[in-house]
C-alpha cells in the first residue's frame, strides 16, 4: 500500500508527507475534510505536522480524490486504536519490544506469544509496525505483569528477533 502511495505522490515530496502524516495516523478524508474516525481535523493542523502549508494540504487531498484507488484507501482507513505501552508502567504492565532483522519473518508473533503464554503471562496488546511504513518495524507485546529476566535469552533466540527492549 504505503509503495503504492509513495509512487503516486513521487514528484511532490510535500503532498507524500502529508499522505504520510494522514497513514500513520490513520486520518481519512471524505468530500474534501480530514477526519480521525468522525471529527473532522482542520487542514491547518496536518499543515503543521507535515511542515507544509495549508495549500498542499488541501492540493493532497484533491488528488487522493482522483484517483480511485487512493480514494478507497483514505476513505476508510482508521486509526489502530489506543496503546497501553506509554502507561504500562502506571498500570504495573509488562511490555517487551522486539526489532526485527526482517519484518515478514514468519513466527516472530507467534512464538513469542507461545513462550509469554508458556510463562503464564497474558497478553493485553500486541502491536505491530507495518514493515512498509516504518524503517525499524518493531512488535510490541503489553502483557499482565513484568516479563521475567529470564524470558529475554529465550525470546532472542526466535528467529527474525534482532534485540529486545523490556520496561
Amino acid at each position: 500500500m504505503w509503495n503504492m502511495i509513495k509512487n503516486y505522490f513521487n514528484n511532490y515530496p510535500e503532498r507524500l508527507k502529508v499522505a504520510r502524516i494522514l497513514v500513520e495516523n490513520g486520518l481519512s478524508t471524505k468530500n474534501n475534510k480530514i477526519y480521525l474516525n468522525h471529527i473532522e481535523i482542520p487542514p491547518i493542523r496536518i499543515a503543521r505536522a507535515a511542515e507544509v502549508d495549508r495549500r498542499t494540504v488541501n492540493e493532497t487531498i484533491n488528488a487522493i480524490k482522483k484517483d480511485q484507488k487512493l480514494k478507497l484507501i483514505f476513505e476508510e482507513i482508521r486509526p489502530a486504536g489506543h496503546s497501553l505501552k506509554e502507561i504500562a508502567k502506571h498500570l504495573t504492565l509488562g511490555v517487551v519490544e522486539l526489532t526485527v532483522t526482517d519484518a515478514k519473518a514468519q513466527g516472530i508473533l507467534s512464538n513469542t506469544a507461545t513462550l509469554l503464554n508458556n510463562a503464564n503471562l497474558s497478553i493485553r496488546q500486541a502491536i505491530v509496525d507495518d514493515p512498509e511504513l516504518s524503517p525499524e518495524p518493531k512488535l510490541t507485546i503489553i502483557v499482565e505483569h513484568k516479563i521475567p529476566g529470564e524470558l529475554i535469552p529465550e525470546i532472542l533466540k526466535i528467529p527474525g528477533v534482532a534485540k529486545i527492549s523490556v520496561y
